[in-house]
């Protein structure tokens, strides 16, 4: 194991933002993960866990602490019936394990394609996209707890899923590190048209799963959420903001002033999407404030729009939340985990 001091956390960001780690350890092994968790105790310093670092927002002073990237390789294909339990651990690719799926005809995560970032960070949050989301298929997660210092299997239901929340974000924050995931993904399965361009796009037809990886690829592409050098838009976090879950009190509030309001069924509440409640606060795509900008591409995208400093990306945060709680009463929660800050 290899522990570097001063690294730039910047360059293994998405938003190309942020300070650097005192400590940093590329963990390519669980012992590695096990040994940089040791050296952090030993120094008495917090740790943070990197993945692919497209969910994150490092502060400007960097990170005063041990950062983990888990980096650890590795995918195995169980069939079993007319299922297929697909294992990666926590340093792959997210978007090449979708495709890898896709080619092997394997329902469940077409959807989810071209989200950035790890494995490791899918459950944490999860991840979901166009009409599917983690939590329907993740069967085993497999993680270090660091509270009995023991690798533990943790099922579905203990994971606690809910809209982008499960217990490794929430209840049990920093308590357990992920080393690998495990999927259920139906062999043959149809795939899912529930997303609204999807069902536009596919009407009538019966696309297959490499259509509607296509079809998503596309989708975000044209919101600039596919990240790709040459795009200056694909330099953020991807969506910002949580779409916010309200009740029908509330909604029916909103409808009074805005019959135009879209909503979608959430159990019994409500969820209204974050970049109509944006845009109606007076926010444009391009809107820019300091070096940070609302994506020209997508209401819900801050980018880096050159230059840009994690307070600058704060500051236009502040403001769009501001704005947003004043014209409707919503308190928008951010996605993205904020690192380095007090």
């Amino acid at each position: 194991m290899k522990i570097e001091e001063n690294i730039p956390l910047a360059p293994l960001t998405t938003l190309k933002i942020g300070g650097p780690a005192r400590y940093f350890v590329r963990a390519e092994t669980e012992s590695d993960v096990v040994q940089a968790l040791g050296f952090a105790s030993d120094k008495k310093q917090e740790v943070f866990v990197l993945g692919g670092g497209s969910n994150i927002l490092v502060a400007d002073a960097g990170f005063d602490g041990v950062i983990i990237q888990v980096a650890l390789k590795g995918v195995s294909y169980d069939p079993f019936e007319d299922s297929t339990l697909v294992t990666a651990t926590a340093g792959e690719d997210w978007d090449t394990l979708v495709k890898s799926c896709v080619n092997s005809d394997l329902a469940g995560v077409e959807c989810m394609s071209g989200i950035p970032g790890f494995v490791g960070g899918t459950p944490v949050q999860n991840v979901g996209a166009y009409g599917q989301e983690v939590a329907e298929t993740i069967e085993i997660v497999r993680c270090l707890d660091r509270l009995s210092g023991q690798i533990v299997e943790l099922s579905n239901a203990q994971c606690g899923f809910t809209y982008r929340t499960s217990i490794f974000n929430s209840s049990e924050r920093g308590r357990y590190i992920v080393l690998s995931v495990a999927y259920r993904l139906r062999q043959g399965g149809e795939p899912r048209i529930v997303y609204k361009d999807l069902v536009e796009r596919f009407e009538g037809d019966e696309p297959s799963l490499h259509e509607v990886r296509k079809a998503v690829l596309d989708i975000r592409r044209s919101k600039s959420m596919v990240i790709e050098e040459a795009d200056p838009n694909s330099k953020s976090a991807g969506s910002f903001f949580k779409n916010p879950v309200v009740t029908a009190e509330t909604l029916d509030d909103i409808l009074g002033r805005y019959p135009d309001v879209p909503s979608f069924a959430f159990g019994e509440a409500h969820k209204i999407p974050a970049a109509w409640l944006i845009e109606r606060s007076g926010f444009q795509k391009g809107y820019q404030l300091g070096n940070a900008a609302i994506s020209t591409k997508h209401t819900l995208a801050i980018i880096n729009a050159g230059g840009a400093t994690a307070a600058d990306v704060i500051a236009l945060k502040n403001v769009i939340q501001t704005k947003v709680l004043t014209e409707f009463g919503i308190s928008l929660a951010p996605e993205p985990v904020f690192v380095g800050f007090d």
